[in-house]
C-alpha cells in the first residue's frame, strides 16, 4: 500500500490536472443535463462512453504507465484514462473534484466455479467455452450464498496512502457498494450452457426454475450482508446505472434517509436477461422477470435491459417496481419503443459498436443513422451510450469522431 516518492510525483501531476478539469463549468452543465433527462424531461440526449478497448486507444502515448507500485499504477491508470477521455471523447461525461478509494471487500462468490474449457484470443476481447456444471437437481445446491467481509485494515491503508500522495490536490473519498450489476442469466449460462438452458425452458423447466430461485436467494443473501455491514453507497450521481449512463436525478432520496446508513431503497437497481433476446414474452416473464422483480422491488428506482431486444416486452417491463430507464439495444425497433413507452421512461439508446470495426471507417454512415434515431425519438427522454467496443482497428480516432458526430447532431436538433 506504500507509494514511492517517484510514483507520488506522477500521481500528483495527474491529480492536479483532474482537479483543474473538474473545476470547469462544463461539469455542472453536464450534471444538469443528466438530471433533466433522468427526471423524464425531453432534453437533449446526453452522450456517455465506456467499455473501450483501452489497449488500442493509446495512439500518442498519453495512456502509458510510469508508476511502479501496484496501488500507484492502479490509480495512475484510472486517472490517465479519465483525462484521456475528457481530452478526446468527453461526450457528456462528468469529471468530479474527488478520487474514489474503494472499500476492500472479500467475497466468497457463489461457490460454483465456472471452468473455461477453451479460450480464443481476439485482441481486445476473448471468447471462452465453459464446461457444463449443472446437469440435474442435485447440482442446484452447488450454488452457495456468498460470504462478504470488509477488510477494514486494507481499506484504510489504501485510503491513507492515496490521501498522503495527492489528497491535498484532489480529495480522496472512501466508496462502498453503489449500483450493483444484477443478472441471473449472465451467471447461469456459464454453469448450465446456453444451448442446454434454452432447450430446458421447454424440456426441463422445473430444473431451470430451481436454479433461478437458488441463485436469486444467493444474491439476496449477499445484499443482506451489504446492508448489515453498512457497505451501501448512494448512486444518484456520477455513477453508471445498469448498462446505461449516469444516475443524476431528483427525488431518489426520500424521507427517512440516513446518509450514515444507506439502504437499497436509496439506490438505483438494475436487471437484465441478455440471453433472452429471442425468447418469447411469456417465457421471459416465466423464467426471468418473476424472479428479477423480487430483486428490483428493493430499490428506489430501476433500470432494465442491456443487449436484448425489448420492444415487444414493454407490457412486461411496466410491472417492474419503480422502473425509470429501459435499454434500447442496437437491435431494438426504435419506433415501437417510442410508441409503447410514450415518454414514461428514459430510453437508453445503444449505438451499434460494429460501425467502429469496419475495414473502412466512415463517420457519415454514423451521422445518417443517428439523425434517423433522433428524428424517431424527438420529444422522448433519451440517453445515448457508446459501449461494448471490442475494437477500433487500432484507430482510436474512430470513436473520437463517432462521439463528435453524435454531439454535433444532438446539439443541432436541440439547439
Amino acid at each position: 500500500m506504500l507509494i514511492s516518492p517517484k510514483d507520488k510525483e506522477t500521481l500528483r501531476r495527474l491529480a492536479a490536472e483532474k482537479a483543474a478539469v473538474a473545476a470547469l463549468p462544463d461539469q455542472q452543465r453536464n450534471i444538469e443535463l443528466w438530471r433533466r433527462v433522468n427526471n423524464l424531461e425531453a432534453a437533449r440526449p446526453p452522450l456517455w462512453i465506456n467499455e473501450l478497448p483501452w489497449g488500442e486507444m493509446d495512439g500518442d502515448g498519453e495512456l502509458a504507465s510510469h508508476c511502479e507500485g501496484d496501488l500507484a499504477r492502479q490509480a495512475e491508470t484510472q486517472l490517465r484514462r479519465e483525462l484521456h477521455q475528457w481530452r478526446h471523447m468527453p461526450g457528456n461525461m462528468v469529471v468530479e473534484p474527488v478520487y474514489y478509494s474503494p472499500m476492500s471487500l472479500k467475497d466468497s462468490g457463489f461457490g460454483i466455479d465456472q471452468i473455461n474449457s477453451g479460450v480464443i484470443h481476439h485482441g481486445a476481447v476473448d471468447s471462452s467455452a465453459f464446461t457444463q456444471l449443472i446437469n440435474d437437481f442435485k447440482d442446484v445446491e452447488k450454488i452457495k450464498d456468498p460470504v462478504v467481509e470488509l477488510d477494514a485494515e486494507a481499506t484504510e491503508q489504501r485510503f491513507h496512502a492515496l490521501s498522503d500522495a495527492f489528497g491535498d490536490l484532489l480529495p480522496v473519498v472512501r466508496r462502498g457498494v453503489g449500483m450493483q450489476w444484477f443478472t441471473l442469466w449472465d451467471n447461469l449460462i456459464r454453469w448450465y450452457g446456453v444451448e442446454r438452458a434454452m432447450l430446458d425452458l421447454l424440456l426441463n423447466p422445473d430444473l431451470v426454475k430451481a436454479c433461478l430461485q437458488r441463485l436469486l436467494d444467493a444474491f439476496l443473501a449477499r445484499q443482506r450482508q451489504y446492508e448489515r455491514l453498512n457497505l451501501l453507497e448512494r448512486c444518484d450521481g456520477n455513477v453508471r446505472i445498469g448498462s446505461g449512463g449516469l444516475g443524476y436525478l431528483d427525488g431518489l432520496i426520500k424521507d427517512g434517509f440516513d446518509p450514515a446508513h444507506v439502504r437499497a431503497v436509496d439506490q438505483w437497481g438494475c436487471g437484465n436477461a441478455q440471453i433472452f433476446s429471442e425468447v418469447s414474452p411469456e417465457h421471459h416473464e416465466e423464467f426471468s422477470l418473476q424472479y428479477e422483480r423480487v430483486w428490483l422491488k428493493q430499490f428506489g428506482l430501476t433500470y432494465y435491459g442491456c443487449c436484448e431486444q425489448l420492444h415487444n416486452k414493454i407490457h412486461l417491463l411496466e410491472t417492474i417496481p419503480n422502473l425509470r430507464k429501459i435499454s434500447m439495444s442496437p437491435w431494438a425497433d426504435v419506433e415501437k419503443m417510442v410508441e409503447r413507452t410514450g415518454g414514461r421512461y428514459v430510453l437508453s439508446y445503444k449505438v451499434n459498436p460494429s460501425y467502429l470495426a469496419h475495414d473502412n471507417w466512415d463517420k457519415e454512415i454514423v451521422r445518417k443513422h443517428i439523425v434517423e434515431v433522433l428524428r424517431q425519438t424527438r420529444g422522448v427522454p433519451m440517453e445515448i451510450i457508446i459501449k461494448d467496443v471490442s475494437t477500433v482497428r487500432n484507430q482510436p480516432r474512430r470513436v473520437w469522431e463517432m462521439a463528435e458526430v453524435i454531439m454535433e447532431e444532438t446539439g443541432e436538433l436541440y439547439a
